[in-house]
């Protein structure tokens, strides 16, 4: 019985080491999306939803998405974004080393930018976009539909 103890305690012990490592491997990260004061996105894929009369579609295809971010206070919630739209303020908020970056219009859409804490490449981190917004018409180049993008963010500051 205090052998198959051991072996419990062992067993958990390396499951709790083996789970813990990609933390301490991802610390930097971790570490670098959350101090960050500025940020640089690009994103290049993209998945646009729409609905036909069998339910919901979605679409993927390239993309060329920049978005900055400027005066980033994750202590305070605060930043700016310096978009296709001009500078404007939105609301931060950081969740286990992973930072939020929300803008929600007047008009009704949503934007979400997140920064995960796992570099894709030295000093450059995964992010994902997501636009939820829905018109009447569709338009060439404006955004009319739920989009999500995915990309990468490098802390520029």
């Amino acid at each position: 019985m205090r052998t198959n103890r051991v072996l419990t305690v062992c067993g958990l012990l390396t499951a709790a080491l083996g789970l813990a490592s990609p933390v301490v491997a991802q610390g930097r990260a971790s570490d670098r999306a959350s101090e960050a004061k500025a940020l640089s996105c690009v994103f290049s894929t993209m998945v646009s939803g729409s609905w036909n009369s069998d339910g919901a579609v979605a679409e993927t295809m390239p993309a060329k998405l920049s978005i900055a971010f400027a005066d980033v206070d994750a202590d305070e919630g605060t930043a700016r974004v310096i978009g296709e739209f001009g500078p404007s303020d939105v609301v931060v908020r950081l969740s286990l080393g992973t930072l939020h970056v929300l803008q929600a219009f007047g008009d009704g859409p949503l934007y979400a930018t997140t920064v995960f804490p796992w570099e894709n490449r030295p000093g450059v981190l995964r992010a994902a976009h997501m636009r939820h917004v829905l018109t009447a018409d569709s338009r060439p180049g404006v955004t009319s539909r739920p989009e999500q993008y995915y990309g990468e963010c490098e802390v520029t500051k």
